[in-house]
């Protein structure tokens, strides 16, 4: 009969950054009491670094010695092979002996030798030993790896095969799994990621083949995509016979919802092209949670990953005449709220170029003769073509400079009058911010004047996740380019950034 482990707690962790609340933990674990489940990995034992890992990315013994007392099924926690060495082991696993039963590794197949003699080591500590080997769909690629499995034998109690990009297939569950059997006495387990929705099918499938572990989460809770659902996991299994109180799963399930409800971790489109492609769930992640970044953007970022491209277009670099003033206009409401006022100015100015930050009000400006300048970062190509029909653009569209991290789109209507920045030399800061892109054109244009309208900030003491961000963006970009002391910097209409000296469009009418 094969075991379950859950790892809610450990693979959650990406979204929580390793801090569950009390009440959540001891409900999770009175659940697990009740459960038919084995193991649970609680989290990781770390190394101390300088970034903030919560409470179960760490495991003090306290916490462990407290999860000891309560629970009652075995306890894992997990060590990352890349950063662990044998030597580490006094410090990270001496004191948890009797605590913790099982460690299990995080192990790229490339550093298979190195990972055994460390495993060799915890096994002399007299834990059992997990060795979990990543990107299992890429496995293939790494030459001599499989063949050299049978020295797992003695050392690991259990070798899990993990679906770290979420894109294996039943078939190829059925094929690895038979390779590993023919090459180990080892036992052998699953860990599947869900980004193509294949987390159950391919547990269950692996559970056919003869799997002696398999793997899920509460409410599919993990990196990325996430994992299978215990929840479905248990519910098939107690098809086939197992004995399942729901009562008590719906109990886990209820104290993982607001997590759930906050994070909304699942499968999207960019996810399932990673899982397709084998493109890492770590990067993928850190762009789908990072609300600056459109749907559009992260979907072209892997597809340049996908065909192994630093970026899908480059355009010759921006050339023009200089000038000595140029008006920047953003996205707040003051563009529209004091338009009458912004079109008088331009007119007084008529070799002044506008620079649009954001293409959401340029319609207002249609009528306007002065030389356009449309920054394109992120959706904005696709909010160009939106507000700017072909017969009426007559400007330039300016991209940061290549490689651009999300890739490149541009309308096709305006291909021939699309250039690229050489350089962002005011900061190192947001190089992929329309701010940035509209600034550093200003200082290229050879401005000495630069000013801004649309720029409001935001009200209000509780600002969205959103918000909050942009407007951090803003404030440091600001700052860094009065630091620079390359041009003067005002706002002509009301705004609530601090770092923004403000001049009243009225007073030049």
């Amino acid at each position: 009969m094969f075991k379950i482990l859950d790892c809610t707690l450990r693979d959650g962790g990406y979204y929580t950054n390793w801090d569950f609340s009390s009440e959540v933990v001891n409900a999770y674990i009175q659940a697990m009491n009740k459960l038919p489940i084995d193991y649970l990995e609680v989290g990781y034992r770390n190394n101390i670094s300088n970034e903030y890992l919560g409470k179960f990315g760490y495991t003090p013994v306290s916490v462990l010695r407290q999860l000891r007392e309560a629970c009652g099924k075995k306890l894992v926690v997990m060590l990352n092979e890349k950063g662990t060495l044998p030597s580490d082991l006094e410090y990270l696993l001496k004191p948890i002996q009797g605590l913790a039963d099982m460690v299990r590794l995080a192990i790229d197949p490339q550093n298979f030798d190195r990972a055994l003699i460390l495993a060799e080591a915890v096994k002399a500590m007299g834990f059992e030993v997990g060795f979990n080997t990543m990107y299992m769909s890429k496995w293939h690629e790494y030459e001599g790896f499989l063949n050299k499995l049978n020295k797992l034998n003695g050392v690991a109690d259990l070798f899990c095969m993990v679906d770290s990009f979420g894109g294996v297939t039943p078939d190829d569950i059925k094929d690895v799994f038979q390779i590993v059997k023919a090459n180990t006495i080892c036992p052998i387990g699953f860990h599947g990621h869900n980004n193509l929705q294949m987390g159950l099918v391919n547990t269950l499938t692996a559970i056919d083949c003869g799997v002696n572990y398999v793997d899920a989460t509460i409410l599919g809770m993990g990196r990325g995509a996430g994992n299978l659902n215990m929840e479905l996991l248990l519910t098939c299994l107690n098809k086939r016979g197992l004995d399942v109180d729901f009562n008590v799963l719906g109990d886990a399930i209820i104290a993982f919802q607001p997590l759930y409800d906050n994070h909304k971790w699942g499968t999207t489109l960019p996810y399932m092209l990673s899982g397709a492609n084998s493109i890492p769930q770590k990067e993928v992640m850190e762009w789908v949670t990072n609300r600056a970044y459109s749907f559009n953007s992260i979907v072209r970022a892997i597809d340049n990953k996908k065909n192994k491209v630093k970026d899908n277009a480059r355009y010759p670099l921006l050339k023009t005449d200089k000038v000595s003033k140029v008006l920047i206009i953003g996205g707040g409401n003051t563009s529209i709220e004091h338009l009458d006022a912004i079109k008088e100015y331009i007119r007084l100015y008529p070799d002044m170029p506008i620079i649009f930050v954001t293409s959401r009000y340029v319609a207002y400006y249609n009528d306007v003769s002065n030389k356009k300048y449309y920054c394109l970062v992120g959706n904005e190509a696709k909010r160009l073509e939106r507000n700017v029909v072909e017969e009426d653009f007559n400007g330039t569209c300016v991209l940061a400079p290549y490689p651009r991290l999300m890739g490149t789109e541009v309308p096709v209507y305006a291909e021939k009058s699309t250039f690229e920045l050489e350089e962002i030399n005011f900061t190192n800061s947001y190089p992929d911010s329309c701010t940035t892109v509209a600034l550093q054109t200003a200082l290229f244009l050879g401005a000495t004047e630069v000013n801004v309208v649309g720029y409001d900030g935001y009200k209000g003491e509780v600002l969205s996740e959103k918000e909050m961000e942009l407007s951090n963006e803003n404030k440091t970009l600001f700052k860094e380019f009065e630091k620079s002391n390359m041009a003067v910097l005002h706002s002509l209409t009301p705004s609530l950034y601090k770092e923004l000296s403000v001049k009243s469009i009225y007073q030049f009418l």
